[in-house]
């Protein structure tokens, strides 16, 4: 990427912006961590406001029909809109050292190559074609049950996940767990990640369950993966 591209792209900026030492730190001891807010309250409306747009998405997936809970979610069709691809093109790099930090402690196979464009020609050539990043609605009730998403042999362990939604505005109730098989519960998502527009990054080995809702109309969240 040409400099003036970097220099003209705000997600590049505020991933590159965060203290990723601190991230990692915290990664390494509680299971996940915090990221400054990747979107403004502006752009978290626009990603929420294409929920209801089709063309957007390749899928959409009713929990309760495949008992992964209660509530809906769809996965985006590439080209993604923006900010998704600016968003996982600008995390990779700093996912990418805590990614094999982890590999190798755990005596993993760290095969992620230094770009995401190369990792994601690698599952393309292993037959994993299809995009994985998802929109979340949760309505008043839903709840994600305790799971990991593996779409392949070829993984990209870290996650991140991005609230959507304002608390006590938007809905009320609700909680984002993370559960390390490594670690047991882990507290990968206090109070303050629930703010509009703030992200959580769970290492690899994390099962993530998502919120049961209390409260009035939907809540919105966006899952950036990279093994796509």
């Amino acid at each position: 990427m040409s400099r003036s591209a970097v220099s003209t792209d705000p997600w590049r900026q505020r991933v590159d912006s965060a203290d990723w030492e601190a991230i990692t730190a915290e990664v390494n001891s509680l299971g996940g961590a915090l990221l400054p807010p990747l979107v403004t309250p502006g752009e978290a409306q626009r990603i929420r406001e294409l929920y209801g747009q089709a063309g957007y998405f390749r899928s959409t997936v009713d929990m309760g029909r495949h008992r992964f809970g209660e509530g809906q979610y769809r996965y985006f069709k590439t080209p993604y809109p923006e900010p998704i691809e600016q968003l996982k093109q600008a995390l990779y790099p700093h996912l990418l050292p805590i990614a094999r930090d982890w590999a190798a402690k755990l005596c993993w196979s760290a095969l992620w190559p230094d770009t995401l464009d190369e990792w994601l020609r690698m599952c393309h050539g292993a037959g994993q074609g299809k995009p994985t990043a998802i929109l979340l609605r949760y309505q008043a009730g839903d709840w994600n049950a305790l799971h990991r998403d593996l779409y392949g042999d070829l993984v990209f362990p870290p996650q991140v996940v991005i609230n959507l939604n304002e608390p006590g505005t938007d809905h009320t109730g609700g909680s984002f767990s993370s559960w390390s098989s490594a670690r047991g519960p882990s507290p990968a998502a206090p109070p303050p990640s629930y703010r509009t527009a703030t992200a959580t990054c769970s290492p690899p080995g994390t099962a993530l369950s998502g919120p049961r809702e209390a409260g009035q109309q939907h809540r919105y969240g966006t899952a950036c993966r990279s093994s796509d």
